[in-house]
């Protein structure tokens, strides 16, 4: 009897884990954390590091559009999801994945 089925689950029938949610989403922040921290570096570079030290420049820099205020805001969330998303894969590294049976009803 030949059966006609795939050797791996398709997507419809396969369900996101929350770990891997978590993975994904924390190298996403990483790369977008490391692209405006090489975005700075360009910018020292590019103007020298005496700019830093200007009241004019913060000024121009902060307040000369609502986007930039933005993408600050965003880098915040993302730095600081970053940060406890480390923080809580070290605890499960360490705990064994104690918080994932929270709020799990137990098998008999």
């Amino acid at each position: 009897m030949n059966i006609l089925r795939p050797l791996s689950p398709h997507l419809p029938i396969y369900k996101p884990q929350l770990t891997l949610t978590f993975s994904i989403s924390h190298r996403i922040s990483g790369a977008f954390l490391a692209t405006i921290v090489f975005f700075f570096y360009l910018l020292c570079l590019k103007i020298g590091l005496i700019c830093f030290t200007y009241e004019n420049f913060y000024q121009f820099f902060f307040y000369s559009s609502k986007l930039i205020l933005i993408s600050v805001e965003i880098t915040a969330l993302a730095l600081s999801y970053h940060l406890y998303n480390g923080v809580r894969h070290l605890l499960m590294d360490f705990l064994g994945f104690f918080f994932l049976r929270i709020g799990r009803k137990r098998l008999k």
